[in-house]
């Protein structure tokens, strides 16, 4: 079995890490982005008053 010359190997490791590179973007970018929804929590105020 021959071995590969060196250039291919450059070239295969670009290939590949051009390919991981474009699935990292895409999936990251192509994500369902869920707005939050606003959670309003009610602040209940007593009202105290103070007998000196």
């Amino acid at each position: 079995m021959p071995q590969m010359m060196p250039m291919s190997w450059l070239t295969l490791f670009t290939m590949f890490s051009l390919a991981l590179m474009m699935f990292a973007a895409m999936n990251y970018f192509t994500g369902t982005q869920t707005p939050k929804q606003p959670t309003k929590k009610m602040i209940t105020k007593t009202n105290m008053n103070w007998k000196w």
